[in-house]
């Protein structure tokens, strides 16, 4: 069990979150949320001794043990399987039936246990040290953003595993659908204070609204009793009739310990800049074929025109294609078939993984402005304070910032491009819940077309009329939103597989046992049987000493008699302790054998 106590944290003048106070009981999952930056991260930190609080305690039950996500990619070995391994704390050549599982569960494919971990995307990479974590089989379990870069499938296999996870999570992600799928309470920091609640973000958020309401109604409240009893101060300070009366509030006002208006918190808001356009088709597609190598396509024969308030939603298993998608589309990769767009096309693309085309030399207004050199200083300055750098914010260089700031930098680049069909790569990545809804909104508003690549099921239900599919080994348009193709097509489910080195590793592992069981059954015995023998000769010699006890009270102190069979009940005394010291001996052994076999 965890128990946190008075936790602060603060950098300098600016303090973090302060007076932080929760626990975590027995098979609890946390969904764990927060606007970005307001310390998530930084409290996991401290969980896990990466950093140190200002104050407070942490308190493990004995023996409690936290494992964490790793967001830093470090591979020792040249192979998937044996990097895995690493994590095993039982012997790793027969236990890696249980990484094997964990990859085949995470997307990863049989023939990929031998490749070089590095040789994978960046998004696979992630899911190795998710995997690594998962195998430490700690007591909590700390994931740190564990949705990004994993496809719908790969989402829900976490979540049954989650669910089923011996032990207790606390879980930050900006997926609050999956979130609510899998914890059982929703924790918060808001306004550098803590809340947790039993329940879901939705009841979570209205609990939040509530105390804001009750807050501000006592506050109005309480400036209204201040300045009524000011009023009576004012009037009747110098009145002699009145003035202790005076005096007696003024000292009530002094006491009163006087609520500050709530801050309104820096929220995302922007407008995608539109391109007006006449056209009625913004971009067609016909016969579109691609593939790294002649003979794998990655897609073949795909069809799709997209037009103003066309939203096309694109899906499917990562490392399939979704993103090549678009970097064809956007010129970015050349294909086969016909790409035709409209004379007057304007296309903005979001890339999430384009961080490396930033200048980390330059300032957030520097790169925004790069975009486009027709925007006026106002309104470059507009599009960084909606991408929540705001005033001097706006002049940080790139190298300071972190991915999730960066991600919104590429956004306000894309924002400040005149365009009227959008490609958005995971737009939601890296964002707080609230700035998603606000996403949302925005895409929805957009006059213009809206290709976008996302695993959020939410943002699917509620914004795509067309899905590109990218399934069972092919891509073709669906006509109709995400539930209706859930209805008549659905997701290809993964079938399960187990690897020759699976069976033989179980089989191996069975043998093995049953020769341990005999083995430490072959040398408990004999020290069974000693036991045995002990307490029967420990029962006989004390009831021996009993009756010499009862003898002895009934001999008169001193007598003949009575020092006589006291002479005899002594040898029968120390032959008791040394069959109790035997006795100590053998349980010893017992138990060492036991933890030698546990």
């Amino acid at each position: 069990m965890l128990q946190v106590s008075g936790i602060k944290k603060s950098y300098g003048d600016r303090v973090l979150f302060e007076d932080v106070s929760f626990s975590v009981g027995s098979k609890e999952i946390v969904g764990f949320v927060g606007r970005n930056g307001s310390g998530k991260s930084t409290l996991f930190k401290i969980l896990l001794k990466k950093e140190d609080s200002d104050e407070g305690q942490i308190i493990l039950s004995k023996g409690y043990k936290i494992g964490a996500l790793d967001q830093h990619i470090h591979f020792t070995e040249n192979e998937l399987l044996k990097e895995c391994c690493l994590a095993i704390k039982e012997d790793p050549k027969l236990y890696s039936y249980k990484a094997e599982a964990l990859l085949l569960g995470l997307g990863f494919e049989i023939e990929d246990f031998d490749k070089d971990p590095k040789s994978f995307s960046g998004g696979f990479q992630l899911r190795v040290n998710l995997i690594k974590a998962l195998l430490t089989e700690p007591d909590l379990l700390l994931l740190d953003e564990p949705t990004n870069y994993l496809d719908i499938l790969s989402l829900d296999w976490l979540a049954d595993f989650l669910k089923a996870f011996p032990g207790e999570v606390m879980l930050i992600t900006h997926d609050r659908h999956f979130m609510d799928r899998v914890s059982t309470h929703t924790m918060g920091l808001h306004r550098k204070k803590l809340r947790k609640i039993k329940g879901s973000t939705e009841k979570y958020y209205e609990q939040l609204l509530l105390d804001e309401e009750i807050f501000e109604k006592t506050r109005s409240n309480q400036q209204k009793k201040i300045k009524h009893m000011q009023d009576f101060v004012d009037r009747f300070g110098a009145k002699n009739t009145k003035a202790k009366q005076a005096q007696s509030k003024l000292k009530q006002i002094q006491k009163i310990n006087v609520l500050g208006q709530l801050v309104q918190e820096s929220q995302m808001g922007f407008r995608f800049n539109f391109h007006p356009t006449p056209a009625k088709i913004l971009l067609t597609a016909d016969n579109l074929n691609f593939g790294y190598k002649p003979d794998e396509l990655l897609f073949q024969n795909l069809n799709f025109t997209i037009g103003p308030k066309q939203r096309i939603g694109v899906i499917g298993k990562n490392g399939k294609g979704k993103t090549t998608l678009l970097n064809v589309i956007a010129g970015q990769l050349e294909s086969s078939g016909r790409l035709q767009p409209h004379p007057d096309l304007k296309m903005g693309y979001y890339q999430q993984t384009n961080k490396k085309n930033l200048q980390q030399k330059m300032s957030v207004y520097e790169e925004i402005y790069s975009e486009n050199p027709n925007l006026s200083i106002g309104q470059v300055r507009a599009i960084c304070g909606a991408m929540m750098f705001s005033g001097d914010n706006g002049d940080k260089k790139i190298s300071v910032l972190s991915g999730g700031e960066q991600g919104r930098v590429l956004l306000g680049k894309v924002i400040a491009k005149s365009c009227n069909l959008l490609l958005l790569d995971e737009p939601t990545n890296h964002l707080d819940m609230e700035s998603i809804q606000v996403m949302k909104n925005e895409i929805k508003e957009f006059p213009g077309g809206v290709l976008f690549v996302t695993h959020d099921e939410h943002m699917l239900r509620e914004l795509a009329t067309q899905l590109i599919i990218f399934n069972q080994g092919q891509a073709e348009l669906f006509l109709g939103g995400y539930d209706e193709f859930l209805e008549k097509v659905g997701w290809e489910k993964p079938q399960p597989k187990k690897s020759k080195a699976s069976k033989k590793n179980n089989k191996e592992l069975k043998r093995l046992k049953a020769e341990r069981i005999q083995e430490k059954s072959k040398k408990l015995k004999p020290i069974k049987a000693k036991i045995e023998n002990l307490e029967k000769q420990i029962i006989e010699i004390e009831e021996e000493i009993e009756a010499h006890n009862k003898q002895i009270s009934s001999f008169a102190p001193k007598s003949p008699e009575f020092k006589e069979a006291y002479k005899k009940l002594a040898p029968l005394q120390v032959k008791s302790m040394g069959l109790y010291q035997d006795m100590d001996t053998w349980i010893e052994k017992l138990n060492k054998i036991e933890e030698e076999y546990t």
